[in-house]
């Protein structure tokens, strides 16, 4: 009974002990140069210039006056441990977010913008 009562607790043991750890990072689109906003003036820059210092935007919104050229960059970091029967798991997502504000003549009327991306960090599971 007692040989038994080790092998299975040695066995439990060898489980817990044949687990894994993982690290990992996802970016999500292209990252945006927060230093390329003071080239947009509004009232002067239009939508092309926008598309040409950023790029196409994440998200196009057809307003009643204008649109809305949305660009997002998501920044996620993942820690992972798993083991036999149990795992934990901590992920911090942040963004980095600018929406540019367009009229009816495709020119920008403001802007706002949000970095946040940089602040992901990698965390303990538990």
């Amino acid at each position: 009974m007692t040989r038994r009562l080790l092998l299975s607790g040695l066995i439990v043991l060898t489980l817990y002990a044949a687990g894994c750890a993982a690290v990992g990072r996802t970016r999500d689109f292209r990252p945006i140069e927060q230093s390329s906003l003071s080239r947009i003036t509004p009232g002067v820059t239009t939508g092309a210039e926008v598309i040409r210092l950023f790029g196409p935007p994440s998200h196009l919104v057809k307003l009643s006056n204008g649109n809305a050229y949305i660009y997002s960059s998501k920044l996620s970091k993942t820690t992972g441990l798993w083991l036999a029967i149990v795992t934990f798991v901590n992920m911090d997502t942040r963004q980095d977010q600018v929406v540019f504000f367009l009229n009816a003549q495709d020119v920008v009327t403001h802007h706002g913008a949000s970095f946040h991306a940089a602040e992901a960090s990698y965390g303990l599971p538990f």
